[in-house]
């Protein structure tokens, strides 16, 4: 906890505003990499809000503030932020630029070019108001016991895992800078460095990277911008060809690229680096990061270490499934997922959780990204539904997972059971789909969302999103959302399936396992994909409405929790593996 009230940040931050000679400030949730998980060093809009979520925004002008947030925090909103001082928005039903437009007219709002990506300032900007880019950023004049940036020691990912050379990576890449007539590729986003040369760190929660930028350039070589202490012994065989740079470089060799043709991903680029290369006279080209979509399609050893990481992690969801049906009752939301975390520590190769796990009982399982702290925590009590949505780093890859439970003794109410079943109904429905070569994501959306749409209900979030390889849990440029992105679905990606429905106040339902897309069994005149289920955990059957199956549905049902019992029971002890049974128990309409 910060040595600063939180009342007492609006104020500190409004007079570094003056200083600048500015009327606002326009803060996003993200660090100089532009990413969902940011190390503590860069949690400046939870110290100046309050708000944890890890997608938001804040404006703060001279006499009015808003918070924005999406769909998934719209309730942490309303516990964390003061709404005395912040005006709580959804970013996308009451966006920023409407809130500006209405509110700072003929305003100069100050913002950080290191923590502002193109897009996202070009999506604001308005002739209503005017931004300016500022020296130094106002909330780390004032956050006086702001963590320092992290100095972890990196560690190298075996090719065991990684299935390639950070060589014949970087030559793939190179390649394609050269065939495209490009020289350069600025490489912001941490994901794509750990890939790329097939390193992992520690500095982010969670997600396994080193928080370091790069510029790859046509002929394979590639500098990176970190202390050269950082790179440990065994990292260093794949540092071939690459260039370890101080930090405090990155200008000049920036200056360096005048006159080449530099390509960056304006989605993951700061608007500082922008302006660095356009004052070096180099020649900018906005284009997709180019190890993203490599990156995103799993090569065989990763595909298979994600097969083997995904039967550990289910033994141990299914040990503690059983475990919460037993002992549950009286429990911590913070107990529970510790418990859970302990039964995954127990495994050879685990790194952590992939994220923090949502361990949710009754009405907090209807906050979509609940995060439950202790001491401020619900115990779970008998006829009460429970949530847990975790997940692993491993050596060989990363699970996300969901289950809903009803904890009784008592039978859940038929309202419950009909909305569970829809829910499930729609993770069948996608999980089975078969589909043509070049589908994006979005379209395959509705396929999770049809039973519940029939009874006039439905989730205000995503479907599905990517997952790295021993790296971040939503991983792109991959997804399946009602938003349309660009990207069709290729074999080797792997993507979550997570339908669910949340009513405030009562419980929440998701149900989520990963999906591998893989080229499909069937014959057809044109090349089609389907999905492989990694994951195996029961369903709650108590919770299914058997008689809302189709027989279809039912039948691939009784499958999967068929396979479960095959391939996790024999990892379990006897007392487990009776219990795996009974919940895998074929349903009978």
């Amino acid at each position: 906890m910060s040595i600063i009230p939180l009342a007492k940040r609006q104020a500190l931050v409004r007079q570094e505003l003056d200083s600048s000679q500015v009327d606002g400030f326009l803060l996003p949730r993200g660090d100089e990499f532009l990413g969902e998980y940011v190390a503590p060093y860069a949690e400046r809009l939870a110290w100046l809000t309050g708000f944890t979520g890890s997608a938001g925004m804040a404006i703060l002008l001279r006499d009015k503030a808003a918070v924005f947030s999406d769909g998934r925090y719209t309730s942490q909103l309303r516990d964390q932020v003061d709404s005395a001082q912040w005006s709580l928005l959804h970013l996308i039903k009451e966006p920023p630029a409407t809130w500006l437009t209405e509110n700072a007219q003929g305003l100069r709002i100050g913002y950080d070019p290191r923590l502002v990506g193109e897009a996202q300032l070009n999506a604001l900007t308005s002739t209503a108001y005017e931004f300016v880019p500022l020296e130094h950023n106002p909330i780390d004049a004032v956050w006086v016991d702001q963590p320092a940036p992290p100095e972890t020691e990196m560690r190298y990912q075996d090719e065991a895992f990684s299935g390639e050379g950070s060589l014949s990576k970087r030559r793939k890449i190179g390649g394609a800078l050269r065939k495209a007539g490009q020289e350069a590729m600025l490489v912001c986003d941490p994901t794509s460095l750990a890939w790329l040369l097939n390193i992992r760190g520690d500095d982010v929660p969670h997600t396994p990277v080193i928080l370091a930028f790069g510029i790859l350039h046509h002929d394979a070589s590639l500098e990176v911008f970190i202390d050269i202490t950082r790179v440990s012994p065994d990292a260093a065989i794949s540092f071939r060809n690459v260039s370890v740079l101080p930090p405090h470089e990155l200008p000049d060799r920036l200056a360096a690229l005048s006159g080449q043709v530099v390509r960056f991903d304006p989605a993951q680029t700061g608007l500082w680096f922008i302006q660095k290369l356009s004052d070096a006279g180099a020649t900018l080209v906005r284009g997709a990061d180019l190890c993203a979509l490599p990156r995103a399609c799993k090569n065989p050893v990763e595909q298979e270490g994600a097969r083997k990481v995904h039967l550990t992690d289910s033994a141990s969801l299914c040990r503690f499934l059983r475990f919460v049906s037993e002992n549950g009752t009286g429990l911590r939301e913070t107990e529970l997922a510790e418990i859970l975390d302990g039964y995954r520590g127990a495994a050879p190769g685990y790194h952590g959780e992939s994220f923090p796990a949502i361990s949710a009982v009754g009405p907090n399982a209807a906050l979509p990204h609940y995060r439950a702290l202790p001491d401020a925590d619900r115990v779970l009590e008998p006829n009460q539904v429970y949530l847990i949505d975790s997940g692993g780093q491993y050596d060989a890859g990363t699970t996300d997972v969901t289950r809903t439970l009803w904890n009784g003794p008592d039978a859940p109410p038929d309202e419950l059971c009909e909305a569970f079943t829809r829910v499930l109904k729609g993770n069948i429905a996608l999980a089975r789909a078969r589909f043509p070569e070049g589908t994006t994501g979005h379209r395959l959306d509705s396929l999770a969302r049809y039973a519940l749409w029939q009874a006039g209900l439905d989730y205000d979030h995503g479907t599905g999103h990517g997952i790295g390889s021993y790296l971040s849990v939503h991983e792109g440029p991959q997804n399946i959302s009602s938003v349309a992105r660009p990207i069709a679905l290729e074999a080797g990606m792997i993507l979550s399936d997570e339908p669910g429905y949340y009513l405030p106040g009562a419980y929440g339902i998701r149900l989520e396992n990963l999906l591998l897309v893989k080229p499909a069994t069937i014959e057809s005149r044109t090349p089609f994909l389907e999905f492989e289920v990694l994951g195996y955990a029961p369903f709650d059957r108590t919770l299914i409405m058997a008689s809302l199956l189709e027989p279809d549905e039912l039948r691939w049902l009784n499958a999967y929790h068929q396979d479960t019992f095959t391939r996790i029971g024999p990892l379990l002890d006897d007392k487990d593996r009776s219990w795996l049974a009974q919940a895998c128990a074929p349903i009978a309409h």
